[in-house]
């Protein structure tokens, strides 16, 4: 990644009075993104956001220095809960809209975007990918089974994959795996599988994932931990080898995404103090 080694070097002397566990500082995010909930990286030293639920309908394009580059509006593509962000290889951005807190809502939908890096207007068109979960039969259902909430997606061969975000009291750590095509109309989510990540109910839920270029290791992230699955097979990516890292923080971490086969992005929001930053995690540690 041309430029990265020496900005990842300034943020980390920039950071050394703090403590960010086992990740690497890289830059404080500009205020516009406190609410930061999902991110791609298209180009070296640059990645793309969305803002959470209630902020603005764009796609923000920051450099690894901090700076804001640039924003995109995202036509027919309102900001109910955005919550994370997949890109595939011919460079179309998902936007998903599935934030369900109450597992209430009726109208999820995935945004697809054509890639933003080649957009030479200020505001990018928007298809919509439909989608209803066909297990969900109340809205909202009983407390035990709020399992309809998401923060995470990830694209691989033609697909969405969404991992739900337990929410069920008591909580159980339980979380679905959801697979949607990558095409505009109206579907029924899939159900591919099931796994519990653990206990905790501060950490266990899932916020965000990602998937390497090679389809090959599938990283899942929660406020402060990351769960890394290989030697899968098939689309149930729970029956492969499965470790868990804990990266010793706990600020709202929301967005992950790979910056090379061996390197992660990471981001959190920012409450008072804390936050507002991109990190790097490297995978080579393990």
């Amino acid at each position: 990644m041309k430029g990265y080694f020496w900005i990842l070097i300034s943020g980390c002397c920039l950071a050394s009075c703090s403590n960010y566990g086992q990740l690497t500082f890289l830059t404080k995010l500009p205020k516009k993104l406190d609410e930061n909930s999902g991110i791609v990286q298209m180009k070296d030293s640059t990645a793309w956001f969305i803002q959470d639920g209630g902020n603005s309908d764009k796609l923000y394009k920051v450099a690894f220095d901090g700076r804001l580059l640039r924003e995109l509006q995202v036509k027919n593509g309102k900001n109910i809960d955005w919550e994370d962000l997949a890109s595939d290889p011919n460079g179309n951005v998902y936007i998903g809209d599935f934030g369900n807190n109450e597992s209430d809502r009726k109208d999820l939908v995935i945004y697809k975007v054509p890639n933003p890096e080649v957009e030479k207007g200020e505001k990018i068109d928007a298809k919509k990918i439909k989608f209803t979960y066909p297990e969900q039969k109340k809205f909202p259902p009983k407390n035990k089974k709020q399992q309809f909430d998401s923060e995470a997606m990830f694209y691989y061969d033609g697909h969405l994959y969404l991992i739900t975000k337990n929410r069920t009291r008591p909580f159980t750590g339980l979380a679905r795996i959801y697979r949607v095509p990558a095409k505009k109309g109206k579907h029924q989510a899939s159900l591919v599988g099931t796994f519990t990540t653990c206990n905790d109910q501060e950490s266990c839920k899932v916020t965000a994932a990602t998937v390497s270029n090679d389809g090959k290791t599938i990283v899942l992230l929660g406020n402060g931990k990351l769960w890394i699955y290989t030697n899968f097979k098939g689309a149930d990516f729970s029956n492969g080898v499965v470790k868990e890292i804990d990266l010793g923080i706990r600020t709202q971490l929301e967005s992950v995404c790979f910056a090379n086969a061996n390197t992660l992005l990471l981001s959190d929001e920012r409450s008072d103090k804390e936050g507002g930053n991109l990190y790097t995690y490297e995978l080579s540690k393990l």
